[in-house]
C-alpha cells in the first residue's frame, strides 16, 4: 500500500478508529458501572478482566474492515517474521489501567493507534468514565481533544467538528510533573528529585494509564518520565497525541522518538516533554 493511498484513507480511518474507541469504551462502562467482572492474570501476573476482553473483540470487530493487521494486547501472539512485513498497522490496547479499572478510580483509557514505518501516524485515547476523546492524525496536522456529552451513541463527524486544538494550556505556576500511581521506581524517583532541585517550584500529579500522555499533551504537565516497563501498545496512541500536539516522546537512552513494531515489543524507558 502506497503512502499516497493512505493518506487519501486518513480521514475514513480516523472515523472508523473512534467510533471503535467509542464502542469498547461502551462495552467497558457496562461492566464497570455494574462491577460485574472475573480477573484472571497474565504471564507477566497483570491483571486482566472481562472487561479487556469484551473491548478487545469489539475494537477487532470494527477494525477489521479496514484490512489494516492488528497488534492488540488481548490478541494473537504474533511472530515477528510476520509482523516485520507490515509498513502500516493499527496497534491497540483495549483497556489501558486495567489495575485502575479495578481500583475503580476512573484512571484508564482506550488506545488505538495507527502506524506506518515504525511512527505513529494517528492515535486515538478514549478515557469513557469521563467521556473525554483525545485523537490526532497526520492529516490534522494537530491533536484535538472533545468531551462527549453521550458517548452511548456517536456521531463521529460532530466529534471531530467539536473538538478543541491542542495543547490548551500555555503557562503554569510552576513545573508540572505527571508520574505512574501504579508503577512507581527508584530510577523515576531519583529523576524527579534532579527535578525538583532544578527548579524553583515543582509539582508532581500522579495518574493512571494514557492520561498521563494527556496531560502532557494539553500544557497540563510539562514532563512524564517513565523507566518502569511498557509495552508498545501502551504508549502508540498517546505518543500521537503528545508529538502532534507539539511535544515529544523521546526513548531516554538515545534521545531519538519512540518506534513502534519492533521485534521486541518492550519500550526503553522514556521522557515524555510538552510543546
Amino acid at each position: 500500500m502506497q503512502l499516497p493511498d493512505i493518506a487519501n484513507r486518513l480521514p475514513k480511518l480516523l472515523q472508523t478508529a473512534i467510533l471503535a474507541s467509542i464502542e469498547a469504551g461502551n462495552a467497558i462502562m457496562t461492566i464497570y458501572n455494574n462491577h460485574s467482572y472475573s480477573i484472571d492474570l497474565k504471564s507477566d501476573n497483570s491483571p486482566l478482566t472481562t472487561a479487556d476482553k469484551n473491548a478487545h473483540q469489539t475494537i477487532y470487530q470494527i477494525l477489521t474492515s479496514t484490512k489494516i493487521p492488528i497488534l492488540s494486547e488481548e490478541g494473537e501472539n504474533i511472530p515477528y517474521n510476520i509482523r516485520k512485513n507490515w509498513d502500516l498497522l493499527w496497534i491497540v490496547d483495549p483497556l489501558d489501567g486495567t489495575k485502575e479499572f479495578i481500583k475503580h478510580n476512573d484512571e484508564f483509557t482506550v488506545n488505538i493507534a495507527l502506524i506506518q514505518g515504525q511512527r505513529p501516524i494517528m492515535g486515538i485515547v478514549f478515557c469513557p468514565p469521563l467521556k473525554t476523546i483525545y485523537f490526532a492524525a497526520e492529516h490534522l496536522n494537530g491533536a484535538f481533544k472533545v468531551v462527549l456529552s453521550d458517548n452511548t451513541s456517536a456521531n463521529v463527524s460532530e466529534i471531530i467538528a467539536n473538538a478543541s486544538k491542542l495543547p490548551l494550556s500555555q503557562s503554569s505556576d510552576c513545573f508540572t510533573i505527571v508520574a505512574s500511581r501504579s508503577h512507581l521506581n527508584d530510577e523515576t524517583d531519583d529523576f524527579i528529585s534532579k527535578l525538583n532541585r532544578k527548579y524553583e517550584e515543582t509539582k508532581l500529579v500522579s495518574k493512571g494509564s494514557s492520561i498521563k500522555f494527556c496531560l502532557v499533551a494539553e500544557g497540563l504537565a510539562d514532563i512524564y518520565p517513565r523507566f518502569a516497563p511498557t509495552c508498545e501498545w501502551d504508549t502508540a496512541a498517546a505518543q500521537a497525541i503528545v508529538e502532534f500536539a507539539g511535544g515529544s516522546v523521546l526513548n531516554a537512552a538515545t534521545n531519538s522518538p519512540m518506534t513502534y513494531n519492533k521485534q521486541n515489543l518492550i519500550n526503553p524507558s522514556f521522557i515524555v516533554k510538552r510543546k
